[in-house]
Parts: C-alpha cells; sequence; structure tokens
C-alpha cells in the first residue's frame, strides 16, 4: 500500500468507494489525512464503514467548501454529460478535483528508489496489451506490479524494489481527470468510437487519452498509427522521422521511414530500425494472441519491453508462455479438432469485429442487451462464419441482421454452446463473442464468459 503525503491534517474528500476509491481511503488515511468517504449507494457505503471509514454525506450543501482535495472514482461524470453535484459543487468553491492515478504519480515524485513505470490506453486493447507488459517482464526476471484498470487500485500496491517496473492500464476516464501524470514509458494502442457522451463527443475522448502524452512527458513513446489519430500523434510527438523517442506500432502495415517502428504483417512481428529489419516474431502459432487484433497487441507490448531494455529473444520466449487473459480471446479447450474460445469482453461491435477475423471457420455465438445499430456493421466480417447461434434480449434482432449467414435462435448459452458443439467439424472454432452487453443475462461480461467455459469444461469433461 502507498501512503499519500502532502494531506497532513486536512479534510480530503473521496468520492465513490468502489475498489479504488477504498484503496484512496487507506492511502489517504496512511499518510496522515482526514478522510471524508462518500458513496451514493448505501452498498458502497457499508463498505467503507466496513473498512473503518465513517461515511460524509458530501452532497449537503457547504459539505466540500473546506476539502483540501476531492478524490473521485473513474466511473463518476465529471463534466459531460453533467458533473454530477458532489463535483460541480467542488468546482465552483475552489477546490482541486483529482484522482488516484494522479495522486500515485505525486507520491512516486517524493520516492527517490521510484520504479519505472508504462501506463497503457487506447480504446481496444489495454487490458491484454498491460498484461502482456507485465507477463514479458517477469518472464525476464524484473519485479513487477500490474494495476489501475486492470487488476488493482494503484494505490493499494507495494511498490516494487530496484530494478522493478509498475504497469498500468488507464481508460479516458483516468487520463482526463488526472493532473499529474509521469510515464517513463506511454502506450497509445488505437482509437475508434467509446465512451462518447463522458467525453463530449470524438475529439474530447481523443484530447483525453492525447493528455498521458501531452501532460505526462514520457521518456518513450509507443503510438498505434492505424488510424489518423494515432499518427497525428506521433507526428506531434516526434522531433523528425528519425526520432527514436517514438516508436510507431501497425498491425497490417508496413512502416517506412529512419525511425524506430514495430509492425505485424502476415502474421509476423517485425522491430525496424535505421530503415532495416533487426529482428522478426512469427506470431501465428502463439495460442494466446490469435488473429491481427492482438498481432497488434503483441507490437505494442514488444516496443515497450524493448524502451525498457529487454531483448528480442527474451521477448519472443515470453510471448510463447504468454495464455492470455480471460474473456479476451481465451482458449477454453480443444476437442476432436474443434476449438472453444471465449471472447465474452466483446461487448461490441468493433471488438466483435476484431473477434470474426481472427479465426477462418467459426461457430458465432452472439446476443444480450444489443446497442444502438444492433450488428449490422458487422456484415463485411461475417464471410468466416459458418452459422451463428443467437442469444439473449437480441437474439432475433441480431438474427434479422445476418443477411445470408446460417443461423440459430438458442436464446441461451445453455442451448447455444450445445448446439454449435454437435455441430461442430474439425477446424472449426466456436467463438463466445456477443457483440452485445450482459446485463440482460448475466450481472456482467465475466459471469457470461465464465458460464461459458463451465459449459465447455463440462462438454469436455475437463
Amino acid at each position: 500500500m502507498i501512503a499519500v503525503q502532502g494531506f497532513e491534517g486536512r479534510r480530503v474528500g473521496v468520492l465513490g468507494l468502489g475498489r479504488s476509491g477504498l484503496a484512496t481511503c487507506v492511502a489517504l488515511k496512511a499518510g496522515g489525512a482526514e478522510v471524508c468517504a462518500w458513496d451514493d449507494s448505501p452498498e458502497g457505503r457499508a463498505k467503507a464503514e466496513a473498512e473503518g471509514f465513517t461515511p460524509v454525506d458530501l452532497t449537503k450543501p457547504g459539505a466540500v467548501e473546506d476539502l483540501a482535495a476531492l478524490i473521485t472514482s473513474p466511473g463518476i461524470p465529471h463534466l459531460y454529460p453533467a458533473p454530477h453535484p458532489v463535483i460541480a459543487a467542488a468546482s465552483a468553491a475552489g477546490v482541486p478535483v483529482d484522482n488516484d492515478i494522479s495522486l500515485f504519480f505525486q507520491a512516486l515524485g517524493d520516492n527517490d528508489d521510484a520504479p519505472r513505470v508504462v501506463c497503457v490506453t487506447g480504446s481496444n486493447g489495454k487490458s491484454t496489451t498491460t498484461a502482456l507488459i507485465a507477463h514479458l517482464l517477469e518472464e525476464a526476471g524484473r519485479e513487477v506490479r500490474m494495476a489501475g484498470n486492470i487488476g488493482t487500485g494503484v494505490l493499494s500496491i507495494d511498490l516494487p524494489g530496484e530494478d522493478g517496473v509498475v504497469v498500468l492500464e488507464l481508460s479516458s476516464y483516468q487520463t482526463d481527470l488526472a493532473r499529474r501524470l509521469a510515464p517513463d514509458v506511454a502506450v497509445f494502442t488505437n482509437l475508434s468510437p467509446d465512451h462518447l457522451d463522458r467525453h463530449g463527443g470524438m475529439g474530447g475522448y481523443f484530447a483525453a487519452k492525447r493528455r498521458l502524452f501531452s501532460e505526462g512527458a514520457p521518456e518513450r513513446a509507443v503510438i498505434g498509427v492505424d488510424e489518423a489519430e494515432g499518427r497525428y500523434l506521433a507526428m506531434q510527438l516526434g522531433q523528425g522521422a528519425a526520432d527514436s523517442r517514438v516508436i510507431r506500432i501497425s498491425s497490417g502495415q508496413k512502416l517506412q521511414g529512419p525511425g524506430w517502428s514495430v509492425a505485424a504483417r502476415k502474421g509476423f512481428l517485425g522491430e525496424w530500425r535505421g530503415g532495416r529489419q533487426v529482428h522478426a516474431i512469427d506470431l501465428r502459432p502463439l495460442a494466446g494472441l490469435p488473429g491481427a487484433h492482438n498481432h497488434q497487441n503483441a507490437c505494442a507490448a514488444y516496443a515497450a519491453v524493448r524502451a525498457l531494455g529487454l531483448a528480442p529473444r527474451q521477448i519472443e520466449a515470453g510471448l510463447a508462455s504468454f495464455q492470455g487473459l480471460p474473456h479476451r480471446s481465451q482458449l477454453v479447450g480443444e476437442r476432436d479438432g474443434v476449438r472453444f474460445v471465449n471472447d465474452s469482453k466483446a461487448t461490441n461491435v468493433d471488438s466483435a469485429a476484431k473477434a470474426l477475423q481472427a479465426f477462418p471457420r467459426i461457430r458465432w455465438i452472439a446476443g444480450g442487451l444489443g446497442k444502438d445499430g444492433g450488428i449490422a456493421s458487422l456484415a463485411p466480417h461475417l464471410g468466416s462464419v459458418v452459422k451463428a447461434y443467437m442469444i439473449g434480449h437480441s437474439a432475433r434482432d441480431f438474427a434479422l441482421q445476418l443477411g445470408a449467414t446460417p443461423h440459430e435462435i438458442c436464446e441461451t448459452m445453455e442451448n447455444a454452446v450445445a448446439r454449435a458443439s454437435a455441430e461442430a467439424e474439425p477446424g472449426d472454432v466456436v467463438l463466445l463473442a456477443p457483440a452485445a452487453a450482459s446485463f440482460d443475462q448475466y450481472p456482467d461480461f465475466e459471469k457470461r464468459g465464465a458460464h461459458f467455459t463451465a459449459l465447455v469444461q463440462g462438454l469436455l469433461g475437463a
């Protein structure tokens, strides 16, 4: 646990008492602050009380005016579509509003033996890239802590020792609000529309991501350049085409020029420096990283750990042992040449499209609580789908958008897994990539993925 200094004897508000909020309370108290903890839900307040904190109702008039700072959780709106009333009151009173990521960097700045820090942001692939970076470093013998939007709250970790690394996954909510950002290596994976209501549109969303680089001034910036925003960001950060402080990454492009780049094409990752290729890795046999989207993740992780001094052969060995994350292109099992893959995290059409492009023959389980537009935009990516098995609230609506793709309304996961496995042939992949939220049948995508996994394991006798 990191004790946050600088607030000794002063009142600090903490709004939102989930994982990161409670960790913030503990870290502030350890540093001598008087913690004023509040959550709008009785459940959140009860958790705080169980940890020894007496809730203070920050929604009351004047409750925030003598606070030294208000630390808020990432899920709470601070600007768009409208700021939370407590945040609005703090802003009106001139009280600084901040988050735990900023407090972490503040604490690090006071530490003479601070570890190196890698921060990963982007629209898709953040979790896999973060976990892969941590895995590669651990396999190379480095002491690693992984936190942020993945794993544990950043203030809950114990800092690693000499030569250690902290790897943080950061959402746009976190980068947008943090008053202090100071990574050694910052990674931008990609950008596609998401959370636009929280950022006032695509421009605000990109601006929130960009703060990690403009405010953080990393020593190395790893930038995905497959979208216009990434190319723009790389251009802004670099002092010229040969500036090796910017490492450009791509999945599908051959990157030219005298600079430092890492790109994956046709299943091979190549590192280029000074206009010549210095290393190549065959990604095709890697079961934990299937498909072009995961090859982009591999490029980002490779570049990040190269910037931290790992050798290509060390990285190659680490890539081979990576098993992937649960619910993200996770290989659950295999029988008679049929693979079963859990990508329950594919809750929107963009992530589902990537999953559908990762395998040659797919028995696709999809559906749930559909989002605006349904799955109509997936039409160009259905060529590998042998048959679709629709479940959940949007099963029939999704089926109407499948065109000529064979399909069956299964309604439940049990029926879909049973039907898909019964009809699958050697070489097929039974893929759960719902393209929809889980809340019609499950509390979250993890529970949905766990149900799929349990059904498959029961089928395989595991």
